[in-house]
C-alpha cells in the first residue's frame, strides 16, 4: 500500500544530470532478519524478493531513473555453497518471473558484476531478461551479482594501461569515470538496510558524492515508505560537492558588512586628531 506525501516534496525532481535521480541499495540483513525468527537464512533471502519488487514497482514514481541493487558481492563466495546457491536460484527465480511485469512497465534489467562464474540457469536468466527489457525507458535496473567496485576499478585501469591512455593522472582519472559510470552516471543517493554503516565495496568510485543513508530496517521489511523517507530525506540535504552555496541572501549580507566596515573605519579616521 503506498502512502499519501505532503504535496511539498517534489519527488519528480530531477538531479544534477537531469535525467533522474540515481540510487543504489546495499540490500542487507536478510539473514539475520531470518535467524531472529528462528528460520534458515534462505527465508530471509525469500522474504527480500517481495522488497525487491516493492522498491523497484514504487521507484520510478519518487523520480528514480536509475536503480542498482547490491544483490551478492564478491564476497559473498565465502559464505555456505547451500546458500549462495539459494541466492542464486532466488535470482534467477525472480528475473523469469518478473521479466514480463520489467518489459510492461518500461524497466530495463541490466546485470552488473563477473559472469564468468555463474550458473548456467542464471546466466540464462540474465540473458533472457535484459533481451526481453532493452526498450524499457522509464526506469534502468541494476541488479549487482558476483560484484567487486575494487576489482571493477582495477580491471578498467589494467584496460587502460593496456589501451596506452594512462598518460597523465587527469587522463586516467578521465578513463576511469568514462569506463565506470558513463552508462548510469554517479551515485546521488545510496541506502544501506540491515543497521551496518559501510559501503563494502559497492560503486565506490560513483560514490564518491554519493548522500548516504542507514536504517536498521532489515531488507525483508524495508518497503515502500521507507524508500519514500530516504528521498525526503536526500531532498532535504544541500549538496555543495565542495563548493560553496551562493544566493542574493548572502551576497547581500557580505555587502552590507562591507559598507558597515568603511562606515566605522571612516567614521575612526574622522575622530583621529
Amino acid at each position: 500500500m503506498q502512502s499519501r506525501l505532503p504535496a511539498s516534496i517534489n519527488f519528480a525532481m530531477q538531479s544534477e544530470a537531469g535525467e533522474g535521480l540515481h540510487v543504489a541499495i546495499i540490500m542487507d540483513g536478510n539473514g539475520r532478519w531470518a535467524t531472529r525468527r528462528g528460520w534458515r537464512r534462505v527465508a530471509g533471502h525469500r522474504a527480500g524478493v517481495a522488497a525487491v519488487r516493492r522498491v523497484v514497482e514504487r521507484a520510478p514514481e519518487l523520480g528514480i531513473a536509475r536503480l542498482t541493487l547490491y544483490a551478492f558481492s564478491s564476497d559473498n563466495w565465502r559464505r555456505p555453497s547451500l546458500e549462495v546457491q539459494s541466492i542464486f536460484s532466488l535470482i534467477a527465480a525472480y528475473l523469469r518471473i518478473e521479466r514480463e511485469r520489467l518489459r510492461a512497465t518500461g524497466v530495463r534489467l541490466e546485470a552488473i558484476g563477473r559472469r564468468d562464474r555463474l550458473p548456467r540457469l542464471l546466466l540464462r536468466e540474465i540473458d533472457a531478461c535484459e533481451v526481453a527489457t532493452a526498450g524499457g525507458q522509464r526506469m534502468h535496473l541494476r541488479v549487482a551479482v558476483d560484484y567487486s567496485s575494487r576489482e571493477a576499478i582495477a580491471r578498467a585501469a589494467a584496460d587502460l594501461v593496456g589501451e596506452g591512455g594512462m598518460q597523465s593522472q587527469e587522463a586516467l582519472e578521465r578513463g576511469l569515470a568514462a569506463a565506470l559510470d558513463a552508462a548510469v552516471g554517479n551515485v546521488d543517493l545510496l541506502i544501506r538496510t540491515g543497521g551496518e554503516k559501510r559501503l563494502s565495496d559497492f560503486l565506490l568510485w560513483e560514490s564518491a558524492y554519493a548522500e548516504l543513508v542507514f536504517t536498521d530496517r532489515m531488507w525483508p521489511d524495508f518497503d515502500e515508505t521507507n524508500l519514500e523517507a530516504a528521498v525526503a530525506e536526500f531532498r532535504r540535504r544541500e549538496r555543495r560537492f565542495g563548493g560553496v552555496p551562493t544566493a542574493n541572501t548572502e551576497t547581500a549580507t557580505v555587502a552590507a558588512d562591507s559598507e558597515r566596515v568603511a562606515a566605522e573605519l571612516s567614521a575612526e579616521v574622522l575622530r583621529t586628531p
